[in-house]
């Protein structure tokens, strides 16, 4: 009898030999260097691994395929534009193994579900499609064309196009994401739920509806000439590596630096830059000034504080907040003085678990300076206050004029290395009339103005058996989404689920009555078509799209690329009544690029343009000062403080990432920067709140939410001390994503709350 959907979604319980040691005073340098050629040696040959050092990030390159971070515009580090984890990408998707037919013919799916996420992963490049048949206990090998035929049967067979999802990953190039949309639309429905649901929709949110784009609106080199950069819920040295070189050039431009966040991370303390011998040899850059220990969503109180000591000095002195640019630029100032005014300094700075002295350092930095930059990432985005998060943010840049001028601005720093683009080029449950329009009038068919799922609503709509067919585009679906017991059941109550993945992962175990897995090609493969190696497109973080050209040889024969896949789907699904060639489009990317150029803003002579080794900025209003919002202006908001208490004996709950880890891929089972080694099942709580339960450092203990009456447990996990504020506690994901409930989310953005749960921590 097979296992159950919940059992097969649930990350192993086995744990693997805790060690912790004292977390270390600085990051990246010789151990970085240690850590990525140790993975890269032993899980990829050694002469691709020379090859991609060279040619990642690079000009004429390809792509990283882990995170969104900008590569400079103009000259590159001869020693590598690349980081730690982006080589352990690397060693993740051009790992020599490679498994197909016999790998499968052996494993069961039950079988694989046993293994733990990490062992999962590097089980090996996917090599052929494989089909999971009703009541099969293994997959099989399918044709492509077989493969195709079955999605296209099962879509033509819904009662409406509405029952099916068509899920997308930010790793998908804008080419593949482009043609995807269109070819959902075509199909009749707007279920494009991406991963941005679940980060930085509530940045996109507040920023669309503050500066009229949901984008950022700093360069690179903005960084480099802040007077001050907030870094706020956001572990840039894990996460984003590269981000600590442009934030130390900024300190060496004279720049001040603070962090916000509850955990003390190494990463944005101090710096070793590995392509810097001198610093090597010397020991790094101090990069914080003023490190803010604010408790877990205490970021709005804290935002709120310094607004109100800028209100009391501009009151008092004058020339603190930047009148003329709020007199000719923004919209709703004196409706937010007067709201803001309700509010008390000492409740709010209590609420934020700030210090005072800590608090005057930040403040007078901010009071002194007016070319500031904030960022942030999923520590701001992902509570049920999210969107308020950000629109605070925005509140404090309006009051001193820091939008729209050097060294000044917004800066979300997003995830995988095109969800930023996949949103602009089409992937959108939500996309605008505008664009639905040039749809329509390019291609001759009218799409449904009607909005789609994002994710949260796909995961009701297939657990309550409304939607019937799940396709995901990329990502690690069941491991990426909460209330994990909840959505593997979706999952299962599907006809058939679909995933385009280049590696296994716990998704695949995760099925529909029928399930496909169709390999693809990598980010560093050679994409050959009729025309030759072609060349696709992605847009970072700050807005700059640039090309991608893969340079190893395909691990296998069977692959084909994620373009491929979308042609001979939709060509499938929609033959004999589509008005579009698809097939045309497999065999020229160019062709892609010139319907993308009618279609998205910012895209004119697009091919031409991609040729520029350096890539082309978008269109970006809020960069120029022109605020394309409801007012014509840039908007000041009303914010509240999130209302949310804790009883006796209960700790509040952010899911983070370790070191060897990137979204829902795990490289590792270390946490160097924290001193965890070799676990994953651990919850960090800090000394009073183990004491107050009489739990000792590597104790088991099992984790319960409670939320709307439903019980959520995780069982099995070690204590670990740490410096966390009290009453906080943190834990990885996925492991806790089952304690994270599906109707907890960012108001107005859906996004999952999972940095803001309550929990108990039980004795095992």
């Amino acid at each position: 009898m097979s296992n159950s959907p919940q059992k097969n979604a649930a990350t192993s319980e086995k744990f693997t030999n805790l060690k912790t040691t004292k977390p270390p005073l600085n990051s990246v340098g010789f151990g970085a260097l240690k850590s990525a050629t140790g993975m890269v040696f032993k899980y990829m040959n050694p002469i691709d691994a020379l090859k991609i050092s060279t040619k990642i990030n690079q000009k004429g390159g390809f792509d990283c395929p882990g995170c969104a971070w900008p590569d400079p515009d103009d000259e590159r580090s001869v020693l590598g534009e690349y980081c730690e984890n982006g080589m352990k990408a690397m060693a993740e998707e051009a790992q020599k193994n490679t498994i197909g037919s016999d790998f499968f013919a052996k494993h069961s799916v039950d079988e694989l579900a046993e293994l733990s996420d990490f062992e999962i992963g590097k089980s090996g490049r996917l090599a052929e499609p494989m089909f999971l048949s009703e009541g099969a206990t293994h997959y099989e090998p399918i044709s492509w064309e077989a493969a195709f035929n079955k999605v296209g049967t099962h879509l033509n067979a819904l009662n409406s196009p509405d029952e099916a999802v068509f899920y997308t990953s930010g790793r998908t190039t804008n080419e593949a994401a482009f043609l995807y949309q269109l070819f959902v639309r075509e199909f009749g429905t707007s279920n494009l739920p991406d991963c941005s649901n679940m980060c930085h929709e509530a940045s996109g949110k507040a920023l669309a509806e503050t500066l009229g784009i949901g984008k950022g609106s700093v360069t690179l080199d903005d960084l480099y000439k802040a007077e001050v950069v907030m870094v706020v819920g956001q572990n840039p040295g894990t996460n984003h590596p590269r981000m600590l070189v442009a934030l130390e050039k900024c300190k060496k431009n004279g720049g001040k630096i603070i962090a916000v966040n509850p955990l003390k991370e190494v990463g944005f303390m101090k710096f070793t830059n590995p392509q810097n011998p001198l610093k090597m040899l010397t020991g790094g850059t101090e990069l914080t000034d003023v490190f803010v220990p604010v408790t877990i969503n205490g970021d709005v109180a804290f935002f709120k504080a310094i607004l109100l000591r800028l209100l009391e000095k501009e009151e008092q002195e004058g020339n603190v907040f930047d009148k003329k640019f709020i007199a000719e630029y923004t919209a709703g100032y004196d409706t937010f003085i007067e709201d803001l005014k309700r509010f008390d300094f000492d409740e709010c700075l209590e609420f934020s678990g700030v210090s005072k002295e800590t608090f005057e350092e930040v403040f007078d930095l901010i009071l002194h300076n007016n070319k500031i930059i904030i960022c942030w990432a999923m520590g701001l985005t992902q509570h049920e206050n999210a969107v308020d998060n950000i629109r605070e943010i925005v509140n404090l840049l309006l009051l001193k004029g820091s939008i729209g001028k050097e060294g000044a601005g917004t800066c979300p720093v997003r995830g995988h290395s095109n969800v930023q683009g996949d949103r602009t080029v089409g992937i959108w449950e939500a996309a605008p009339q505008a664009f639905l329009d040039k749809i329509e009038a390019k291609y001759g068919f009218k799409p449904t103005a009607k909005h789609g799922y994002s994710v949260i609503e796909a995961i009701e709509g297939m657990y309550k058996k409304e939607a019937k067919v799940f396709f995901g585009l990329g990502g690690n679906f069941i491991s990426a989404v909460p209330d994990t017991n909840y959505s593997a059941q979706a999952l299962a109550n599907c006809n058939l689920t679909v995933h385009v993945s280049t590696k296994l992962n716990r998704s695949h175990l995760v099925t529909g009555k029928e399930a496909l897995i169709l390999p693809c090609l990598g980010r560093s493969e050679k994409d050959y078509q009729k025309t030759g190696v072609q060349v696709q497109s992605v847009e970072n973080s700050m807005g700059v799209v640039s090309s991608t050209k893969g340079i190893l040889e395909p691990c296998s024969d069977k692959l084909i690329s994620e373009v491929a896949v979308v042609c001979g789907i939709a060509n499938a699904t929609l033959k004999g009544r589509s008005k579009i060639n698809w097939l045309a489009y497999k065999d020229d990317y160019n062709l892609v690029r010139e319907d993308i150029q009618e279609v998205v803003e910012g895209f004119e002579a697009y091919n031409t343009r991609l040729k520029n080794p350096s890539g082309f900025y978008l269109p970006n209003g809020a960069r120029e000062r022109k605020f394309i919002t409801k007012t014509g202006k840039a908007n000041f908001t009303n914010n509240k403080l999130p209302k949310w208490t804790l009883n006796e004996g209960e700790l509040v709950m952010m899911t983070i990432r370790s070191h060897d880890q990137f979204n829902t891929t795990i490289y590792g089972l270390d946490d160097r920067y924290r001193g965890i080694f070799n676990e994953r099942r651990i919850i960090l709580m800090n000394l009073e709140d183990m004491k107050e339960r009489n739990l000792v450092s590597h104790q088991v203990v099992n984790l319960k939410s409670v939320y709307n009456g439903i019980v959520r447990e995780a069982y099995k996990f070690k204590v670990v001390g740490y410096d966390i504020p009290k009453n906080c506690c943190a834990t990885y994901f996925p492991e806790t994503n089952v304690l994270v409930p599906l109707d907890s989310f960012a108001h107005t953005a859906k996004t999952p709350a999972s940095k803001s749960i309550i929990i108990r921590v039980v004795a095992d």
